[in-house]
């Protein structure tokens, strides 16, 4: 069975990850573990704090750690291009790109060679992680009863992108998480996060957000799986 290490930003792509993709991946004979990116050591007190990414070195020091304890696993990660720190490899000249699958390219690639380790495969998501939430603004009406005229809203935001999550964009006004917060107050990540991407399903997901296609299908062929 192949095991993949899935280093992630916060808790809610922590419980995505074992509520979610783990048990999909699963059926396909791939065992799936996950951490929250290790941000600081208190050594006083023997204790770790993890989640959130201050630091490209912060990150990149865990998911080093995390290399050296075996052989036989593929590690990758589940970081948010949104808010990314800018000590990111190639940082800078990723934002000189418009094309936001160019500046993920351009950032993935670079961070595969600062790692430096054949099993390490970046993913940085589009542009966070509610672009999942957005590939069906609709199932938000599971959680939020009366939210039909903002839950219409976030489902024309989308299709002003041609249907696809991962473009809409970026800024501190309108990027995914800020969209749903904007349209749905009572929105809470940590609770609605798993729940809607589960009904959602994986193979939607897959169809709407050609990213996340693109690194399920890359850690399928790795696992010697025709997606």
């Amino acid at each position: 069975m192949m095991e993949i290490k899935i280093v992630v930003e916060g808790q809610t792509e922590l419980a995505f990850v074992k509520e979610v993709l783990a048990p999909y991946l699963g059926e396909r004979a791939i065992a799936v573990y996950a951490r929250k990116v290790l941000t600081s050591i208190n050594k006083r007190q023997s204790r770790q704090y993890r989640g959130g990414i201050s630091s490209y070195a912060k990150a990149k020091n865990d998911i080093i750690s995390w290399l050296k304890q075996g052989n036989k696993f593929i590690l990758t990660t589940m970081f948010d291009l949104y808010g990314l720190p800018n000590d990111f490899p190639s940082f800078h000249e990723s934002c000189s790109h418009m094309d936001p699958y160019t500046r993920i390219k351009i950032l993935e690639e670079k961070f595969k060679q600062d790692i430096n380790d054949v099993r390490f495969v970046p993913y940085i998501q589009l542009h966070e992680f509610e672009a999942l939430i957005l590939a069906d603004p609709q199932k938000l009406q599971k959680i939020y009863l009366s939210s039909g005229d903002g839950i219409a809203k976030l489902i024309r935001a989308v299709n002003e992108k041609g249907g696809n999550p991962e473009l809409v964009n970026d800024s501190p006004q309108t990027a995914p998480s800020k969209r749903i917060s904007g349209e749905i107050p009572a929105y809470d990540k940590a609770i609605a996060g798993p729940e809607i991407t589960r009904a959602i399903g994986i193979p939607v997901l897959r169809k709407r957000c050609v990213h996340f296609n693109e690194w399920l299908t890359k850690l399928e062929q790795l696992a010697g799986i025709n997606p």
